[in-house]
């Protein structure tokens, strides 16, 4: 049985860890949850006995080999993994999943939309679009997939408002740009899984340079009450892959609210590039 502190090795890290030592029958089941370790949180041991073509005496072991005191134990530790986004936990084995149909998915992403903008107000999303256009600076930031989003939103709205900046810069420092926020400005922070582990550090430096903080998150980050906004996506999807349609609906429904606010001097600015756009034969 492995020696570690429970909370020291994920369950992966475990079964990779134990794997060199494992009888043939127990690196049978070992690799079987290595190609898919999410079934673990869905099936009993006798089901996963019968799936890997092992007994039920094998799951036993391998699973104390782990360092587990039980089964149940395993599968809590795999549930909290699968909740931590990674597509390796989220795949699964069989053709309803890999031939996940077009119709699931197209369904997912209405179901998604529905339940994002269900819980939405109105005059929170003016609010926001309204502290975004007049803060001095705008700060947007986001890690992984929540990158890409985050420059999709400041390209949106720096055509209208052109303060507003993805930080870090490659590398820059976290640090460096904290240090050049202050309280008339705005931080948009995209919180979507997989979160790094330090996003909860860097969310308490944020609050503490006293800007208003727009926080938009999956449904599986507990709500922040101390940002000035703390909006929640659904994100579910029929595969591995978190479903973002709601998200990028969301940044469409901000950016377009800061464009219709911005006025005469936000068309000024539009007419502005499209000039520009002109002069270059850009189009």
């Amino acid at each position: 049985m492995l020696h570690l502190d429970p909370p020291s090795l994920s369950f992966l890290a475990r079964v990779r860890a134990a794997l060199p030592g494992l009888h043939p029958t127990e690196k049978r089941l070992a690799e079987f949850v290595l190609d898919f370790p999410g079934e673990l949180a869905s099936y009993s041991a006798s089901e996963l006995a019968r799936l890997s073509g092992v007994s039920n005496a094998t799951v036993t072991r391998f699973i104390r080999r782990l360092g587990y005191g039980s089964f149940e134990e395993a599968r809590r530790n795999v549930r909290q993994e699968k909740q931590s986004g990674s597509p390796l936990f989220l795949a699964g084995r069989g053709p309803d999943v890999i031939d996940a149909s077009l119709e699931a998915h197209i369904a997912q992403a209405q179901d998604n939309l529905h339940r994002s903008f269900a819980r939405l107000a109105g005059a929170d999303i003016q609010a926001i679009a309204r502290h975004l256009l007049e803060a001095r600076k705008v700060w947007v930031t986001g890690f992984r997939s929540s990158h890409a989003i985050a420059t999709y939103l400041q390209w949106q709205v720096f055509q209208v408002k052109e303060d507003i900046q993805v930080f870090p810069s490659p590398g820059g420092t976290f640090g460096e740009y904290l240090a050049s926020i202050n309280e008339h400005d705005v931080v948009v922070v995209f919180g979507l899984r997989r979160r790094p582990a330090r996003l909860r550090t860097i969310m308490s430096q944020i609050i503490k340079t006293r800007a208003k903080v727009l926080l938009i998150s999956d449904e599986n980050l507990a709500r922040n009450t101390q940002v000035t906004w703390h909006l929640h996506c659904a994100c579910a999807a029929p595969g591995p892959l978190d479903n973002h349609v709601a998200v990028v609906a969301l940044c469409h429904l901000i950016a377009n609210s800061v464009i219709e606010l911005s006025g005469h001097a936000g068309r000024e600015r539009l007419a502005t590039i499209e000039a520009r756009h002109d002069a270059l034969s850009e189009f």
